[in-house]
């Protein structure tokens, strides 16, 4: 006997608003036991030994020392820019303010 039935799949289908023809039920019924039962294979496992674990792998955060290194001076920051005014990269006015 099928884990899930055509009308199940019928039903599943209207619950999330999707139109399906007799065809596409019939595939996803299939489709849906096949899953179902290796879910059930899956479940049957021996593991009750095994704790719970969302990673197989031990996985710690592996972080680096912060390490100071010097910037930009002030002027080298400003040495590309096409305007400068007061030490300060100058822009053109674009949200109307002032008016």
């Amino acid at each position: 006997m099928p884990a899930i039935s055509r009308d199940e799949v019928a039903h599943l289908a209207r619950l999330s608003r999707l139109a399906l023809s007799d065809a596409e039920l019939d595939e996803f019924a299939g489709q849906l036991d096949s899953i179902l039962s290796h879910v059930k294979a899956v479940s049957e496992v021996a593991a009750d030994d095994v704790a719970p674990m969302a990673n197989p792998n031990a996985v710690t955060n592996v972080t680096r020392p912060d390490v100071v290194v010097p910037g930009l001076t002030p002027e080298e920051a400003l040495s590309g820019a096409p305007v400068v005014e007061e030490g300060r990269f100058s822009v053109p006015q674009i949200l109307g303010e002032g008016e």
